[in-house]
């Protein structure tokens, strides 16, 4: 344990608005999650107009997730600039192995340089926290190049704090179920289209108005495997005439096979294939 997670929440929130107040302007990468969400309230709060707030739209960014992070930023007055980004038209973003995410970030990074030198801003942060430092992403080592502050993770705020701070802030993402690029999606090496986005996108939209909220659909050529939270897998399971619904509504979309994977959400699950495959 590192002597920034022994601090107490409110020990954290302090180093937190320290850390921002002592930045003269900033730009918040906000996707709308829980973290980014915090960061922006923090900094805007903090440093109002000197602090502008960014999301980066492409086709692997849901239309659920755009419209969500619209509303709330809307509701509490971030200004949000929405900034077009184009990796899915890069090449190496479409081969989609462990560089995916890299560029992904590394893109968007460079899109808010150019923005952060319209603006005359000096720094870019975005929400990293401590429990990513668990975890290796490529992205961070693109935040790193680019020399993206990361105030959430140097506060020492782990995810469960960061939601209490939400909650505490009236941040309607605060118990926003975690969310990921549609490119997730797909195991590693199958090459990433926007057909195959849009495809996921939609199934996913349509679990989401019959209630499910943890969720992934997992793309594989003709076959959606449906990740749902434990708790909602008897939902489904335990009723065929749902399940048929499913099925049918998912092949209108566009497949052919539709499952449902009894070991339920984990992240990551896109790549189960390709790791058992490296182990055997």
């Amino acid at each position: 344990m590192t002597e920034l997670q022994t601090l107490s929440l409110e020990e954290k929130e302090k180093l937190l608005v320290k850390q921002l107040s002592k930045l003269d302007s900033v730009i918040v990468a906000y996707s709308g999650g829980v973290d980014s969400s915090v960061l922006a309230y923090y900094a805007r709060q903090l440093l109002g107009d000197k602090a502008k707030v960014a999301i980066a739209v492409s086709a692997s960014l849901s239309h659920e997730d755009l419209e969500f992070a619209r509303k709330q930023a809307e509701d509490f007055h971030f200004d949000l600039i929405e900034v077009e980004t184009s990796e899915i038209e890069d090449p190496r973003y479409q081969k989609n192995d462990s560089s995916r995410c890299y560029i992904c970030k590394s893109t968007m990074f460079s899109e808010l340089e150019d923005l952060a030198r319209d603006f005359d801003i000096k720094y870019i942060a975005y929400g990293a926290i401590m429990d990513d430092m668990q975890d290796t992403r490529p992205g961070h080592r693109a935040a790193r190049e680019h020399r993206v502050l990361s105030p959430l993770q140097q506060a020492g705020l782990e995810k469960l704090e960061i939601r209490i701070l939400a909650e505490r802030c009236r941040l309607p993402s605060w118990d926003r179920p975690q969310a990921a690029c549609l490119s997730s999606r797909l195991p590693m090496n199958e090459p990433v289209t926007v057909e195959k986005l849009s495809i996921i996108e939609k199934s996913e939209a349509y679990l989401h108005s019959l209630g499910f909220k943890q969720l992934r659909v997992r793309h594989h050529g003709d076959l959606a495997r449906i990740e749902l939270e434990e708790s909602e897998i008897p939902r489904l399971s335990s009723n065929p005439e749902l399940m048929l619904q499913v099925a049918g509504r998912l092949r209108e979309i566009g497949y052919k096979f539709v499952t449902l994977d009894l070991a339920g959400y984990r992240q990551g699950g896109a790549n189960l294939q390709v790791k058992n495959e490296k182990k055997d």
